[in-house]
């Protein structure tokens, strides 16, 4: 039997996350109110709530039909979002002694009827009575100031295909939901009125696993797509402590990538309340995971809809080579879904560009993003020009920059990703002689993975037209007595190209901090070769790596490598 959700608050405005006191929504428990006991009993009740359920539109599932899978609840709803119109809602009526919710119980992506909290935002009178046959004088003035608030629709051509009718407290009703506080306490006289009728379409379970939970804080249902259903009806009526429980059961299920995409399509006013927070980023989180290696999975990233690569963009531990790569699969992402330029280009702009981290993008790509007609003019202007601000700046001050961003941030422009291929930064000169000073920078920790024989590249850098790069290596000595960290250049091009270079490596180390030149050479590269020293430092690997190396300043080994081409 499932635990039970303290009792903490008036409409559990956010009081305390269920983390922040218990480990489970299955650990809960309460002796605080429970008044399981009065649930549809009339001796502890003050009003009659008369559920009328109204024939399902076709594509619906049958009465007996039930959702097994999160697949089919998904399949279902989708067919739910084609055929509702998005202004369905809430509607209240006024009919002789009664009150009359009209109420789709469906999912609605925007605009839900009570989405505004304003002290006058009560449930609404309709403008059209004619639907019900209520008389329009006992309205008086009141349609003009609440019509505003929800839809005036109603289906007159639904049929009422099952009835049904429980006690309730409004008290207790009121206490959980803003909704029914307002639909009890809005001073007209319908709010003292006894009977409340209440239409919805599709099924009464998730209304009355809803229902029982004001009273009782606990749920009898554990499967995925009952659980949502009650979300979603949890969500329509401002339950907030019963969408933060339902969220917490749901993360507590074992993550697939179908249900955390699913998690990531709910309507809008689900995403953004505070409640479902945690099972959002649970399925961020795992979505991330899964598509760590990013490049490995491409075709399968490519077919994700937009809340699902934004999930996956966002994350600062994507395995790829550089975020060269990264800016590719987002165009290959954007061309395949917004085949139209306009929509390719909103879309860039609006939500994608900024999950591209364009100060981390080689100077040799920048410049085709300046003329990629895929982007706007203007974005693109403004990205590149704060990207090359950042190459420019200090070691240091790229590292405060990166450090000052918020960890939760999605738009993380300045940190560095799990790149395979390590960022650089290039000075180069033409004269006298085609000459670059290019500077990698190593965290203590990506060393230390290194061991026992690891390496690690750097991106490319270019000089007299050809193609160069770094790489950091754990190797045994000449004599094969240790490990040791050694430090070799390559040449990209592969093939009969043939290219002299005069090259020294230096590394900065304390106590002066400043580059001292470790390793000085002339070497003529042939393509796909490189050239270097196996032990830099000429030390054991254990005494480089140690907590009192040297050659570690704040955590950082700082290397340095010069390239000259003699004519």
């Amino acid at each position: 039997m499932l635990k039970k959700e303290p009792t903490v608050d008036l409409f559990d405005t956010g009081t305390t996350m269920e983390s922040d006191y218990l480990p489970s929504a299955k650990e809960r428990s309460s002796s605080e109110s429970d008044f399981a006991f009065a649930f549809n009993d009339s001796n502890f009740s003050d009003r009659v709530l008369r559920i009328e359920i109204l024939a399902d539109l076709p594509s619906e599932k049958l009465d007996g039909e039930v959702c097994k899978s999160i697949a089919d609840w998904a399949r279902n709803r989708k067919r739910r979002r084609e055929e509702i119109t998005r202004e369905s809602g809430v509607d209240v009526f006024v009919q002789g002694e009664e009150q009359i919710l009209n109420c789709n119980m469906p999912d609605i992506d925007d605009g839900l009827a009570y989405e505004n909290h304003d002290d006058d935002a009560i449930p609404m009178i309709d403008e059209t009575p004619s639907a019900v046959g209520i008389n329009t004088n006992q309205l008086g003035d009141v349609e003009a100031n609440q019509s505003k608030y929800l839809p005036s629709s109603m289906d007159s051509s639904s049929t009422v295909i099952r009835v049904k009718t429980i006690h309730i407290s409004s008290p207790i009703l009121a206490a959980r939901s803003p909704f029914f506080y307002k639909l009890f306490s809005n001073g007209m006289r319908e709010s003292e009125q006894r009977h409340v009728n209440l239409r919805i379409h599709s099924s009464e379970s998730a209304l009355m696993e809803l229902l029982n939970f004001m009273y009782s804080n606990t749920l009898s249902t554990t499967s995925p797509p009952e659980l949502l259903d009650v979300l979603m009806a949890a969500d329509k009526f401002e339950v907030a402590s019963c969408m933060r429980y339902c969220s917490q059961l749901l993360r507590d299920l074992p993550m697939t990538c179908e249900s955390a995409l699913l998690y990531l399509d709910l309507p809008s006013t689900v995403l953004i309340a505070e409640a479902v927070q945690p099972l959002v980023d649970a399925a961020k989180q795992y979505l991330a995971a899964r598509y760590k290696d990013i490049s490995k999975y491409q075709e399968e990233v490519l077919n994700l809809p937009l809340a699902g690569i934004e999930a996956v963009l966002a994350s600062d531990d994507l395995q790829v080579a550089s975020e060269d790569a990264i800016y590719d699969i987002v165009l290959k992402w954007a061309r395949k879904n917004y085949p139209k330029a306009e929509d390719r280009r909103d879309i860039l702009s609006s939500r994608l560009g900024r999950l591209i981290r364009f100060p981390h993008m080689t100077c040799r790509k920048l410049k085709k993003v300046l003329t990629s007609i895929d982007f706007d003019p203007e974005v693109t202007s403004k990205v590149v020009l704060e990207a090359l601000f950042f190459k420019a700046e200090a070691p240091y001050r790229q590292r405060s920059l990166a450090a000052a961003e918020e960890p939760t941030s999605s738009h993380r422009r300045f940190v560095e990703r799990a790149y395979k291929y390590r960022p650089v930064k290039v000075v180069e000169f033409e004269m006298p002689c085609q000459h670059c000073i290019v500077y990698l920078d190593l965290k203590r920790e990506e060393c230390a993975r290194l061991f026992p024989a690891g390496r690690v590249y750097s991106q490319a850098f270019h000089l007299g037209g050809q193609g160069f790069f770094l790489s950091a290596h754990c190797n045994m000595d000449q004599q094969s007595a240790f490990n040791c960290f050694g430090l070799f250049l390559g040449m990209q091009e592969k093939g009969s190209v043939t290219f002299s270079v005069e090259y020294e490596f230096a590394a900065r180390s304390k106590p002066s901090e400043e580059y001292t030149s470790k390793y000085k050479g002339n070497y003529t590269f042939m393509g796909g070769k490189a050239v270097g020293y196996r032990n830099l430092f000429g030390v054991p690997w254990t005494a480089f790596i140690a907590d009192d190396s040297p050659y570690f300043i704040n955590g950082i080994l700082h290397l340095r490598a010069e390239l000259t081409i003699r004519q």
